[in-house]
């Protein structure tokens, strides 16, 4: 309910598309979208074999993941999102990974 809640007001478009975020037990995810085409513009997870080492879904494995997304999307010319935490609260990784990409170069 939180997630929907928060995409009623939140969308992603060609000039300023959505940075979303979840995390399960094990694994972090993030992607861009644009949601007027339906589509993942560049994504980023632990599952993946550049970050699989050593990957727990804690704060510093976050901090990995932001700044990989941010240097992604640096690679696809995408400098402004818009952050969508999915219903996680602003706080621990959700934070960590916000100021990751931040540094990283991405603007929301």
């Amino acid at each position: 309910m939180r997630h929907q809640r928060i995409r009623k007001r939140i969308a992603g478009t060609a000039e300023r598309p959505r940075l979303a975020v979840h995390f399960s037990g094990m694994h972090i995810y993030a992607q861009i979208i644009d949601d007027e085409k339906g589509c993942t513009l560049t994504s980023v997870s632990t599952t993946e074999a550049v970050l699989r080492e050593g990957s727990k879904a804690n704060i510093a494995t976050a901090q990995r993941v932001g700044a990989t997304l941010a240097e992604r999307a640096k690679g696809s010319k995408i400098t402004n999102v818009v952050f969508d935490r999915g219903g996680f609260r602003y706080h621990g990784k959700v934070k960590a990974l916000a100021d990751a990409a931040r540094e990283g170069g991405l603007l929301f």
